[in-house]
């Protein structure tokens, strides 16, 4: 009996001591690892590239690390909720997984950012081949809940021992560059150059001011007129914003969306810039000129927000103006992104009576089933085919082509970037609808656009 006992007390002394080792590799798993995707964390990377970087130091190597920013996932999460966002990460970290080596390691740095550490590499072309791979791969629709989702990947890469000594240099860099990949398209990857610090450091200024400048309304307004090509008479204007900024100056567009759409501040921008817009083509009517269609630009992150169609409805009863002096511009690549979900919004704007029109058209997705599908109202030829097009017969073509189909479609077709007048007469002799740009009239304040109402614009063709 003594025996007996003495043999179950080692057993469950042996299972016991089963039971902590697994205990304890849980408690380890889960403090060094993600627990959405499995992937190792903050932590874990941290460990892992302060070693790659001791040997790659003692053998006289080099490493590579990439920081990894998904492409506008923010949209998906917001339009199609947090199940649906949080299955796209599992499957996007399952493909990064697919694209590297054992040897290197793949950290989920939290919400949509990953970072990869390729331990040992020859040359950096090699992590720009792993880059390229990591794109394609993610390219690629990933199948989640009966959704067909398409998210590309903006990547920074720094290496050791060039752009930086230790790890957190090392992403530090790489995150810069990643910003830097953003800024030019998205989708693509950016080599850390040192230059990018003193940008970084700009960037981040423009940041910090940018927060501060609605609530110091130092945002305005100019208007760019739109020209109906047979009569000469402006049938309308686009609106377009500006950064008065205390410092800099007057601030284009380019020097500062991206980066409200980055750190969300793009959403309370575009309502401010969808209000002052009605407000405006409210006053002009008020003060007696002909009534005139207002067109704002309209981004992903406010077409995809929760509020939206009810912050149009809201604002255009606020301002008193009709639903029909409003139209809203899209790109192709906003209303191809989950084109159930896009249909429903723009018909419900549709039946507000607010016009639609696609802009850049021609240089985003090549499928065209969404004209027969989705209620546009406007074709906008893209300023690249039109600048190019009485020298270039390619070009030519194109803005021909599109001006057919358009009128086949029964769309107004406007063509942007008309600077000549032989741009002008080109335009005519195709019977293009509306012409913009500066041939007509530079982006001007409300009360130079209301003094060229009154006046008119006086427009001469070539001999």
């Amino acid at each position: 009996m003594l025996q007996q006992a003495n043999t179950h007390l080692v057993i469950a002394t042996v299972e016991a001591h089963k039971l902590a080792e697994t205990a304890t590799a849980q408690l380890y798993h889960l403090a060094h690892h993600d627990v959405l995707t499995g992937l190792p964390n903050r932590m874990l990377l941290q460990y892992r590239l302060s070693q790659a970087i001791k040997l790659a130091r003692r053998q006289g190597g080099q490493l590579a690390v990439m920081f990894m920013d998904l492409d506008r996932f923010k949209n998906i999460n917001d339009s199609l909720g947090h199940a649906v966002g949080d299955q796209l990460l599992q499957s996007v970290a399952k493909r990064l997984v697919g694209c590297v080596r054992h040897s290197d390691t793949i950290s989920r740095q939290g919400g949509d950012e990953f970072v990869l550490l390729l331990s040992s590499i020859e040359h950096a072309e090699d992590a720009a081949l792993s880059a390229q791979k990591i794109l394609a791969a993610l390219s690629l629709p990933h199948h989640i809940d009966r959704h067909d989702l398409h998210i590309g990947v903006s990547i920074g890469i720094s290496i050791y021992p060039d752009d930086g000594q230790d790890a957190e240099t090392l992403i530090k860099s790489a995150d810069t560059a990643m910003y830097y990949a953003k800024e030019n398209g998205r989708n693509n990857c950016k080599f850390f150059e040192q230059d990018m610090n003193a940008r970084a450091v700009q960037r981040q200024s423009i940041e910090a001011s940018l927060r501060r400048a609605l609530e110091r309304q130092e945002f305005v307004l100019h208007y760019q007129p739109k020209i109906n090509l047979q009569s000469g008479t402006i049938v309308g204007v686009e609106a377009l914003i500006r950064w008065q900024h205390p410092e800099r100056g007057l601030l284009a567009p380019a020097q500062f969306v991206s980066i409200a759409e980055d750190c969300g501040l793009i959403l309370p921008i575009g309502r401010w810039v969808l209000r002052e817009a009605c407000l405006q083509a409210k006053a002009w009517q008020l003060a007696g000129l002909a009534p005139i269609i207002v067109a704002v630009n309209t981004s992903a992150l406010e077409f995809r927000a929760k509020d939206f169609l009810e912050n149009v409805r809201a604002t255009l009863a606020d301002t008193c103006l009709e639903p029909r002096y409003l139209e809203l511009e899209l790109t192709e690549s906003v209303l191809m992104r989950d084109a159930q979900s896009t249909n429903c919004v723009l018909h419900a704007l549709a039946d507000m009576g607010v016009k639609l029109a696609v802009d850049d058209f021609g240089t985003g997705y090549s499928s065209l089933s969404y004209l027969r599908r989705f209620p546009i109202d406007t074709l906008k030829i893209d300023q690249s085919f039109v600048h190019q097009m009485t020298s270039n017969p390619d070009d030519a073509t194109i803005v021909s082509a599109v001006i057919s189909m358009g009128k086949s479609l029964k769309k107004r077709v406007i063509a942007e970037g008309v600077e000549t007048p032989e741009q002008y007469a080109f335009l005519l002799a195709q019977h293009c609808d509306e012409g913009q740009g500066y041939y007509f009239g530079r982006p001007m304040v409300a009360e130079a656009l209301a003094t060229l109402l009154q006046t008119g614009i006086s427009l001469t063709l070539p001999d």
